[in-house]
């Protein structure tokens, strides 16, 4: 007996080839900023929080200190990878929920190599703590991701039951009404007299 292979979405593969490209995008990115020197990375940090404290004083919030703007850096752009790890995961398998753990081993070593980058770089320092930082932002991403491909889930999921209960009532008014027909053919056809009345 010949099995035959369900073919692969090309949408599926199409986005494959985003996240993937998206991911490795993502994590060069968090290492060419490791890469950089600490006067560098320094006068970086100096003007985004600038940019920031700006915004912040028109709310009547801040200022942050250049510490914290670096530290939620850390924090966003390992969000990002975290999210994207997700998404991932899912382009490549339905059960997302059941190998959570590959892109959470995936995040972490992400954030350790990042750290062990920094350690031969001028001017820059590696701390366990920003390795947990790195790490709370790839589980933040992850969460976020499973969130959203959950809701997305439960929505196709809902719809596919009601697509599937149109299908079954029209079946239903379909043979209904096959049967109302049977039924009026039935009665439209002649009746033949008993011969057992003339004797």
């Amino acid at each position: 007996m010949e099995i035959t292979e369900k073919k692969t979405s090309p949408w599926l593969i199409v986005f494959r080839i985003i996240f993937t490209i998206a991911l490795i995008v993502c994590i060069l990115f968090i290492f060419h900023n490791s890469l950089e020197e600490g006067t560098i990375s320094a006068a970086r940090s100096q003007a985004v929080m600038q940019k920031i404290n700006a915004l912040l004083a028109k709310v009547h919030l801040g200022p942050l200190s250049q510490h914290t703007v670096r530290k939620l850096a850390h924090f966003a752009e390992f969000l990002l990878e975290g999210f994207l790890l997700m998404l991932c995961l899912r382009v490549y398998t339905k059960h997302f929920v059941r190998h959570v753990s590959w892109p959470l081993l995936g995040g972490l070593a992400t954030a350790l190599m990042d750290e062990t980058i920094q350690l031969r770089i001028a001017g820059r320092t590696s701390s366990v703590v920003d390795v947990w930082i790195d790490f709370g932002g790839v589980t933040a991403g992850l969460l976020v991701a499973l969130l959203l491909l959950l809701i997305v889930r439960g929505i196709t999921s809902f719809y596919s039951i009601k697509k599937e209960n149109r299908r079954l009532r029209a079946e239903r008014e379909e043979l209904l009404r096959q049967q109302r027909e049977d039924r009026i053919d039935i009665d439209d056809r002649p009746r033949h007299t008993d011969r057992r009345n003339y004797l």
